[in-house]
């Protein structure tokens, strides 16, 4: 009679183990913002994300090639007119912080700016 206490014992390991990777994926949130480049500003330029979320920005430059720095998490990446470019990153602490045009475009470029807030 001892095989139905190891089966349930087994059962109970592996429920126990599923719940885990349940609460692992649900800490480790996905958000997808779609963000548009276009002359000297970013739409939207505010970017709200809570801490801990994998954050995928799909940026689409629609007048010229533009380009997308944020320090705070060492992503800078060219984005090429009329190609919608992902850039990934996990919002792993707090804080403002904030993003730039980082290619030339034009003589507004230095104004070409926004802000991610991680909540």
């Amino acid at each position: 009679m001892k095989r139905p206490r190891t089966v349930w014992a087994t059962l109970a390991l592996l429920a126990v183990a599923a719940l885990g990777a349940l609460g692992a994926l649900a800490q480790s949130e996905s958000t997808e913002i779609k963000v548009t480049a276009k002359k000297y500003e970013f739409e939207p330029s505010a970017i709200h994300v809570k801490k801990g979320e994998h954050v995928k920005l799909v940026i689409t430059a629609v007048d010229h090639d533009h380009g997308f720095k944020l320090d705070a998490f060492q992503v800078e990446q060219l984005l090429k007119k009329g190609e919608a470019t992902a850039v990934e990153f996990t919002a792993d602490r707090s804080g403002t912080f904030p993003f730039e045009c980082s290619h030339f475009c034009g003589l507004g470029h230095k104004k070409m700016k926004g802000e991610l807030v991680v909540e």
